[in-house]
């Protein structure tokens, strides 16, 4: 499976930009996977959907601005994805290019930002973000 897989348009005026005041007037959409319908529904219908013993796991995860473009050094274009930010100026974070960055290079990143690439833990590179 790709990233690019789940790459599609959508129209910015579909996408929520503020919390309802009313949480439970939340649109829910179902799909029911057996005669293949989609519903559209409310969020303060969910518990219409549970049976005995089913478990209902909540997410509480932030959304961060996670995805950065820049340069090298050497002038090619960036796009880095931070993955996990693991101590307060360091990260983990997929980096597209056209050649991979080398331990030791720096980052110029939108906004005036700077990150140095200290090496590669598996298929993520472990970046420092640098004072701007």
């Amino acid at each position: 499976m790709r990233t690019l897989d789940f790459d599609f348009y959508l129209p910015p005026h579909l996408i929520a930009q503020h919390p309802l005041p009313n949480r439970s007037q939340s649109r829910l959409l179902e799909v029911n996977a057996i005669d293949e319908t989609i519903q559209d529904n409310f969020f303060s219908q969910i518990s219409e959907h549970f049976a005995a013993g089913d478990v209902l796991v909540l997410n509480d995860t932030k959304v961060i601005k996670a995805r950065l473009f820049g340069q090298k050094s050497t002038g090619g274009n960036i796009e880095v994805m931070i993955d996990r930010v693991f101590e307060l100026q360091e990260a983990y974070a997929q980096i597209k290019s056209s050649r991979s960055p080398k331990a030791g290079g720096v980052l110029h990143l939108a906004g005036g930002y700077q990150a140095e690439v200290l090496g590669r833990h598996a298929d993520m590179f472990h970046i420092r973000l640098l004072g701007n």
